[in-house]
């Protein structure tokens, strides 16, 4: 399988994929790859006679310089993986810093038409210019056809669907289910720093969504919120951030239910010092 670390060198290639009218499907990603990225990979090869994934440790999406240094980095073992996909089909992107970002290490700034200041916004500053640098970045180079994201960050997929509407990019992008360990929590690079106790624990968090879900077709949003809420102060290990209602399209928060809108349920909960993310569809 071939990697590539600098952008001349992925470009030549996928140019030359382009000549010969192959379509070119893309999953970026951080590394630390899961079965999860691998559903996204597998997707794509689906779609597309070619896939390319990155593997990028954006620096200019982490607000908190520790939890950068902290994630895991594991390219050798990721490319083992994606062999195991295919290892014809697939090029692996996987740059230095300098190599994206030309010397110059800062974030654009984006206007998402307010998306962005919704929930992971709220408590993430400068988070979403980030995740627009890389994503805008990243498709600039490769130029695909299609890009795959996972619904596990909802908000991050309709920043990047308003991102190549807004900046006229063209790619079309494709939003995927999350994909869950067998115990419902949501798969995430992050779950392998979890320790056993929290590990164990940390499953509470799918089940309290999907209980909030059958509470949502008979109770307000309000209410729904403040029984998640009360359900969280009886776990000793798990805190949580945020448990917010929101409008699927605007992402804003929800207080009364409407007909004709779509719902979902957005939670963010700290195990020790790792933060999780999930969402689930209400209606």
């Amino acid at each position: 399988m071939e990697v590539y670390s600098e952008k001349q060198q992925i470009t030549k290639v996928l140019s030359a994929f382009k000549d010969q009218n192959l379509s070119i499907g893309m999953v970026p990603t951080m590394g630390a790859l899961h079965q999860g990225h691998l559903a996204l990979v597998e997707k794509a090869l689906q779609d597309n006679d070619k896939v390319v994934v990155s593997i990028f440790v954006n620096p200019t999406q982490f607000d908190n310089k520790d939890d950068l240094q902290k994630y895991p980095r594991t390219l050798e073992r990721d490319v083992g993986l994606l062999e195991g996909v295919s290892k014809d089909d697939i090029l692996v992107y996987a740059p230095t810093v300098e190599d994206v970002y030309d010397g110059k290490l800062e974030a654009e700034h984006f206007d998402y038409d307010g998306l962005e200041h919704e929930m992971e916004g709220r408590f993430r500053d400068g988070h979403f210019d980030g995740v627009g640098t890389i994503v805008k970045r990243l498709f600039e180079i490769a130029k695909p056809d299609n890009a795959y994201f996972g619904e596990k960050d909802f908000q991050q997929l309709q920043i990047v669907k308003k991102l190549v509407e807004k900046y006229n990019i063209p790619v079309n992008i494709v939003g995927c289910d999350i994909f869950r360990e067998d115990s419902g929590l949501a798969m995430s690079s992050r779950n392998t720093r979890l320790k056993p106790e929290y590990l164990e624990v940390a499953p509470f968090i799918y089940k309290t969504l999907t209980a909030a879900k059958d509470h949502f077709g008979t109770k307000g949003a309000e209410e729904v919120t403040q029984w998640v809420e009360n359900e969280f102060k009886s776990q000793e290990l798990l805190e949580l951030e945020y448990f917010i209602i929101a409008d699927v399209v605007t992402l804003k928060t929800v207080t009364e239910k409407e007909n004709n809108k779509q719902y979902r349920a957005f939670i963010a909960v700290y195990a020790d010092d790792i933060r999780l993310i999930d969402n689930i569809a209400l209606n």
